[in-house]
This record gives structure tokens, sequence and C-alpha cells, in this order.
């Protein structure tokens, strides 16, 4: 990691800066701990806590904190799981959370919080040759054609209802490279504080050494829900896709919380975020719902009993625990725990609601440059920049 510091300006800003430093220097031994060991605890919520309470997410088994009259935690088969306050980032209770398991289409949730900032959903693009060339048998597919011209926001459309491994090559394409957008995959997941996530397939393609975990996950669907274009994508149940012939044709989620589809009933108050299957990962699923004000986050890792749609009944479950816990439980680790200090900051209570699908989503050009010079404004005194660079990508059989 490269730090560097430029100061310029009168002697006032010098004088300024010139405190900054100083105040690093001081919290540079903190930094360091916090790199080097496990984060230190927040206080435990709630009235009755005197106490700082260790994270306990990095034990085995199931780990809750109950005060009296808190409701059963439900059996669960799946290997890992968490349930999560979306605003707070407080985790209620998990199991093995930060367990490596391959994620699946589940990864998108990553590819979206790295990609989306630099695509204008208004943007047409043809897509060219060699653009597809590269997905992986079996993959996910909404039907995206070379020679064919999109919207972003129809390919954005095309990974959220329908996971298409197709559209999420042409959006890699658009931003850089495959290699290159695994590379800031990881750097983004690195700078959540997702230490679990190992990245080589940007589409949660099975590749060898690709692993998230459940802990991770959350992270990322918390940030996608605080997202507005993350968060009205996620939570779209149809749209209108583009066809060949120039016509279109409808997609629908195959989020079965959010639809109802095949025999699961549709879960009050859901928003998203995304699911997915692999042969090697099972079925893995961000879930989300909002319900009086509060909203959840729960993710569920390969259910080991009961078919393939175990993971939504089970994901259903764990949501109805965490709204009937609250003020019952304490947390027992939070999804800030890990995350760089200079971003965890309280975050406000996400506010997407479910859209119907519209023809053209996201911001243009002139909204993007609006952003870029706020940030670059933001990040004049001072910027930290972590580049991390990833392992040769490797390809593999699996869906």
């Amino acid at each position: 990691m490269t730090i560097e510091f430029s100061f310029r300006g009168s002697r006032t800003v010098v004088s300024g800066c010139v405190l900054c430093a100083a105040g690093l220097l001081a919290l540079a031994p903190a930094a360091v701990a916090v790199r080097t060991r496990p984060p230190d605890p927040g206080p435990a919520a709630g009235p009755r806590a005197v106490a700082p309470q260790p994270d306990l997410l990095y034990r085995s088994g199931t780990q809750v904190r109950p005060r009296p009259g808190a409701p059963r935690i439900p059996e669960v088969s799946a290997l890992a799981w968490v349930v999560a306050d979306a605003g707070t980032g407080e985790v209620l209770a998990a199991h093995d959370a930060h367990r490596p398991l391959p994620p699946a289409s589940t990864l998108k949730t990553l590819f979206a919080l790295t990609v989306l900032p630099a695509l204008p959903g208004g943007v047409r693009h043809q897509v060219g040759h060699g653009e597809l060339a590269a997905v992986g048998p079996g993959s996910s597919m909404v039907g995206v054609a070379e020679g064919g011209t999109y919207r972003v926001s129809d390919l954005w459309n095309g990974v959220f209802l329908n996971s298409g491994n197709d559209a999420v090559h042409v959006l890699a394409a658009l931003s850089g490279s495959w290699q290159g957008t695994a590379a800031r995959m990881q750097a983004q997941a690195r700078a959540l504080g997702a230490h679990d996530t190992h990245v080589r397939s940007p589409d949660g393609y099975d590749t060898p050494g690709q692993v998230s975990s459940a802990f991770d996950l959350a992270v990322f669907g918390r940030a996608g829900l605080h997202n507005a274009d993350f968060a009205r994508y996620c939570a779209r149940v149809e749209a209108q896709f583009p066809g060949a012939d120039g016509g279109t044709y409808g997609i629908v989620n195959t989020n079965r919380l959010l639809t109802g589809a095949d025999g699961v009933p549709p879960y009050p108050g859901a928003i998203g975020v995304k699911n997915g299957y692999t042969s090697r990962a099972g079925h893995t699923l961000v879930a989300a719902a909002r319900r009086d004000g509060r909203t959840l986050v729960v993710t569920v890792m390969n259910p080991q009993q009961g078919g393939a749609l175990a993971v939504y009944e089970e994901a259903r479950a764990l949501l109805d625990w965490g709204f009937a816990s609250a003020g019952h439980v304490d947390p027992v680790g939070s999804l800030d725990a890990l995350r760089d200090r200079a971003h965890a900051v309280p975050e406000p209570e996400p506010a997407a609601t479910p859209v119907a699908a519209r023809a053209e989503d996201g911001p243009g050009w002139p909204e993007t440059g609006m952003i870029a010079g706020a940030a670059g404004l933001g990040a004049g005194a001072t910027a930290l920049v972590l580049r991390l660079r990833l392992v040769r990508p490797a390809t593999g059989p699996a869906e």
C-alpha cells in the first residue's frame, strides 16, 4: 500500500494539513491494531449492556445473545447464515459467519457495487466480437447477442433479474476488462471489510479458489441497499429485455421471495437482493426485507435439506425471527467490524422500494460528472488509495 500526501495552498492550509497529519500519526498504532487483530467490540445494544461484549462471529456454530423473552432461533440446515440489521450493521445472529464457501451468483452483488458507479444507465452499447466468448458453459443467460445494441440499464436488468452471465461479461468489458474488473472487485471487498472473499470470476461462475462467506455477502447486500441504483434493480420483479428481432421480451426476477414463483409465497416487505446456484455452491441467497421502518438483510449459503427451494424457506424463517427479535437480543458482532475506519460512518436507513420496470434507468453522463466533481472536492486534502492485485483467474466446468 502506498500512502501519499500532497500539500498546496496558503500557510493556513499547510497548518491545517500539519494538524491532520499529527492526528493521523497519533491514530497510527490503533490503525495497525485494527489490521492485525480482531476488531475492538462495540458496546452491546440495549439498556442492560454495562460493558463491551466480544465479537462472536469467528466462533463456529450458531451465535446469538438472547435476552429474556427472545424468540427461539429457527432450525436452519444451511452451512452458513447471517441475520443483520441493514441500518445499524448489527449482526443479530449467525452460524459459521466467516466460513469460506463458493458464493455462486450472489457474488454479482459485489460486481454491481464495483461497476454500477462507472456506467451510466442510459448509455447504449453495441456488443462487440469476443465480448461473449468466455461465458462459461452452463451459465445462466438473459439473451445478450453479439452485434445487438443495449442500454446499460438493460444489461443490469439482465444481471439482477435473470442472473445473466452474458450481461456480466459485456458490462465487465465496458468497464475495462475481465481481469481488471475482478481486481477492482477484490479491492472493493477489502475496503468494505469483506476479507473472506476471493474473486476469480466476476459473474460467480464456479472457479477454483473463488469463495466468500455469509458475513461478506451480508456486507455486500447492505452496501447495495444504500446505493439507489442497486436498490432499484435488485427490488425489480420484471422488466422488458431487447430481442434480436428489434422487439422486446419479458424477464422475471429469479428471487422467489420477490415474485412468489414455484409455489414460494412472496415475503411481505421483500426488497431484494440476489439469489444464486452452482453445482459447487449449491443454492445461495442474499435476502432483504423492510417492516415497520426496520430493514434486515439475511444470507443463506447451501442448505443441506429440503431441496432447491429450501434456501427461500430458510431465509423466510430467519427474516421472521429477525423482525420478532427486535429488543430481545444483543448483537453478536457488526458488519462494520472489519471495515476501513475511514469509511465506517453511520449510514441512513436504506430507502429502496420496489418499482415497476422502466425503459431507461440510471444516471446519464451529466449526473456522473456532478458525482465525480463532488468526490474530487472531498478528496482534495488527503487521499488514501488501496491497490490490490489479483492472482490470475481460472475457469471451471461448473455452472
